[in-house]
């Protein structure tokens, strides 16, 4: 809980006040933490997850580099692979098992949460917090509503916790959450309906996200994805969600603007 909340005062702190270059530098750290977890869950030595780690701090500063606000190509293939490609590779359990792949399917899933969380911050950083909003709304919801009400499993072979009683009472309290938005601040949140359908797409990626992790953790035999923050795993455990949600809400808000 500590541990937690504290993150959730940096997060604000930083969202609303931190200089742009330092915002870059803080989104960087957690790529780079977010591959090393990623190299161990692919089970590389530790100079290779170093490595790695080195090549995408590389590979952020280039995307930061050379993107310009209205570039859309670089969230493309992330919304393509949540969207097609990991309900496939759920629903047929595929395995991951050539260190190359692994460290393409590293970045496409790092990369382009990354350079939203920058690009969309410079949208507006209401609008950055209103996504991280919904998946936590969505994330205590479905905590709360399982554990009450869940008999049914979502899926028992990738994340036994999860059901569809806590399914759909997350769908629920998104459904209400985007409503409170839209009518709040309807200038920023489009109009009702169209950003209740929005939020409800936003927030079946995040179900991806979050059993897709699972589902490589599973495959690593680890129970958390890194040991980094006490009593919540490592930083893939905590953006699992945010990693499909993110590129994904960057492009809508593009579109809208």
């Amino acid at each position: 809980m500590a541990t937690g909340l504290a993150l959730g005062a940096a997060l604000l702190v930083a969202l609303f006040f931190a200089p742009a270059p330092l915002w870059v530098g803080l989104m960087a750290g957690v790529a780079i933490a977010g591959a090393w977890e990623w190299g161990g869950l692919m089970r590389l030595s530790a100079a290779r997850r170093r490595a790695y780690a080195a090549a995408t701090a590389l590979l952020v500063g280039l995307l930061v580099a050379y993107e310009t606000q209205r570039t859309v190509w670089a969230y493309l293939p992330s919304v393509l692979f949540w969207s097609v490609f990991a309900p496939l590779w759920l629903a047929h359990a595929w395995h991951l098992r050539q260190p190359l792949a692994g460290a393409l399917v590293g970045w496409l899933l790092l990369l382009p949460a990354t350079l939203a969380m920058i690009q969309l911050r410079a949208l507006g950083p209401e609008l950055l917090l209103a996504v991280v909003g919904m998946v936590v709304v969505a994330d205590t919801a479905a905590y709360f509503t399982g554990r009450s009400l869940g008999r049914h499993k979502l899926a028992p072979l990738v994340s036994p916790g999860k059901t569809w009683e806590g399914f759909l009472g997350a769908a629920v309290a998104v459904g209400l959450y985007a409503l409170l938005l839209s009518l709040t601040w309807p200038q920023r949140f489009a109009p009702p309906t169209q950003f209740l359908a929005a939020a409800w797409l936003l927030f079946l990626l995040s179900v991806l996200g979050d059993l897709f992790e699972s589902w490589m953790k599973r495959e690593a035999s680890v129970k958390d994805s890194g040991r980094l923050l006490p009593g919540h795993g490592g930083v893939l455990d905590r953006i699992d969600s945010h990693l499909a949600v993110l590129p994904a809400a960057t492009l809508y808000w593009m579109w809208l603007h």
